[in-house]
């Protein structure tokens, strides 16, 4: 009973974060569109050291997406990477490094389609004489901005959290 209360507080907290974080990305107008750095995207990397935080972004993700108006197909989609990406990070927890690339992959591969076919962007841009289309244009842009939301962002998490995780996740990782 202790650990299933302490698991949703997890959750609870991190999804609260998780959409504060949103509107203020969303504020500096960096929250959705081809380039996009949300700052809120750093908690994904949470998933190392408890599985609380994978619902917990997961549903802050939903609820983020839900209020900021974005496309349906973007509060579905954004929001399934944001699990993948999230899940991903659990199954790498062991590696710290690793353990911040599945963000990046599961959104580079998801929110370009979603930028497209929701949107109807078009990203498509020449790059030293070669010609690159719209989903790997988007791919790239979505990609650059997870890496320094989940990769430089979520690693200074990761570093500022390590020292006093058993304080803040109360052992957590073996719920």
């Amino acid at each position: 009973m202790k650990k299933d209360v302490l698991f949703m507080t997890q959750a609870a907290v991190i999804a609260a974060i998780y959409v504060v974080l949103t509107w203020l990305a969303a504020g500096f107008d960096l929250a959705s569109g081809a380039v996009q750095v949300r700052f809120s995207e750093a908690l994904c990397v949470l998933p190392f050291f408890t599985p609380a935080a994978i619902p917990g972004v997961t549903i802050g993700c939903l609820l983020a997406n839900i209020t900021i108006g974005s496309a349906l197909p973007d509060v579905i989609f954004g929001t399934l990477a944001t699990l993948i990406g999230a899940f991903g990070t659990y199954l790498l927890r062991k590696n710290r490094f690793l353990c911040t690339l599945p963000p990046v992959i599961a959104n580079a591969a998801i929110i370009p389609f979603v930028l497209k076919f929701a949107y109807g962007l078009d990203g498509a841009f020449d790059l030293f004489g070669v010609h690159i289309s719209t989903i790997p244009a988007f791919a790239l842009t979505v990609g650059a901005g997870e890496v320094i939301s989940c990769v430089v962002f979520g690693s200074v998490l990761l570093t500022a959290l390590i020292p006093v995780k058993h304080h803040i996740f109360n052992n957590a990782e073996t719920i």
